[in-house]
């Protein structure tokens, strides 16, 4: 019999534990070495700070907030307003880059050239240009809400964005459509790429078989393309969902936001710096496991 530390299994969970042993080490180190700092600073690290009275106003919140309330509310008030931008961004992105990745694959000639401009032009420009753009350049330049544009069942002025009797301020729309149309560009080249991917013979067998383009697409080719889109679409999630970090340029008040103004007041940077990266690290954990179920659960359904 194989001695067992010979074993391959035995190998592996030995380099497992080795490794769990060094990240448990360094982690150990650097939160002594913290402690020592702060000690030396006469801080000590607590969150007792969080019960104390926040006393700032917040522009917009979903749930209702004033500033005789603590710093545990305000911050759970970015928080949300973090999560609205993020997720309201991620679908409206995803719906914008399929269809600019499927018209840049299009036979009409405009509508594949709109698509490549739109793709080229706002993915080779720095997000945070483009967030100051749509703010200075778009939204504080439209007639006040008295002579507001009027689309239908949209009214856009100055004051935002009114959809459905919904009001969006001005700057949650352009950090909206900034993070759109920016993350879209990326989507687009993926789903552009995926469906390129995908078996010629494919698309061949449906049009034999009397399938329009259209339901060729649809039924064949994008299912398909789908396995290869998602872990992609998953990295461009990510970078949305840590984009919207840059709200705080513009004036939106996210968690990154309402974060500093709190350590400006406390100055408690780093129980501050310990609760932002664990907040986004959550969201983005989130993000990568219902994305990567959903992979495996389409890798099952395609076997």
């Amino acid at each position: 019999m194989t001695a067992i530390w010979r074993r391959k299994k035995y190998l592996e969970w030995a380099g497992q534990a080795i490794v769990l042993a060094i990240v448990v080490g360094l982690l150990v180190m650097f939160g002594h070495n913290l402690d020592q700092s702060l000690k030396r600073l006469g801080l000590r690290l607590g969150f007792k700070f969080l019960d104390s009275q926040a006393g700032f106003s917040v522009a917009e919140s979903i749930i209702p907030y004033d500033p005789s309330q603590s710093y545990s509310r305000v911050l759970l008030v970015g928080f949300l307003n973090s999560l609205k931008v993020i997720f309201s961004s991620l679908t409206a992105a995803t719906i914008i880059g399929v269809v600019a990745g499927i018209a840049r694959l299009s036979d009409n000639w405009l509508v594949r050239q709109m698509a490549k401009v739109y793709v080229e032009a706002l993915r080779n420009l720095p997000l945070l240009l483009q967030l100051l753009f749509w703010y200075f350049v778009v939204f504080l330049a439209l007639p006040k809400a008295d002579n507001a544009i009027s689309l239908g069942f949209i009214q856009i002025s100055r004051s935002g964005i009114n959809l459905f009797g919904l009001a969006l301020s001005p700057e949650f729309s352009s950090l909206f459509a900034g993070l759109t149309f920016y993350t879209g560009t990326f989507i687009a080249e993926i789903v552009r790429g995926s469906i390129k991917g995908v078996d010629r013979g494919q698309s061949e067998a449906a049009r034999a078989l009397g399938l329009s383009a259209g339901v060729t697409l649809r039924r064949v080719i994008f299912p398909q393309a789908l396995r290869t889109m998602i872990p992609s679409l998953a990295n461009q999630y990510l970078n949305l969902a840590k984009n919207s970090s840059l709200a705080i340029a513009i004036g939106y008040p996210d968690l990154y936001a309402i974060s500093s103004t709190t350590f400006n007041q406390t100055g408690r940077a780093v129980e501050m710096m310990i609760l932002i990266s664990i907040t986004y690290l959550t969201v983005s954990l989130t993000i990568a496991g219902l994305l990567n179920a959903y992979n495996s659960r389409m890798q099952r359904s395609l076997r």
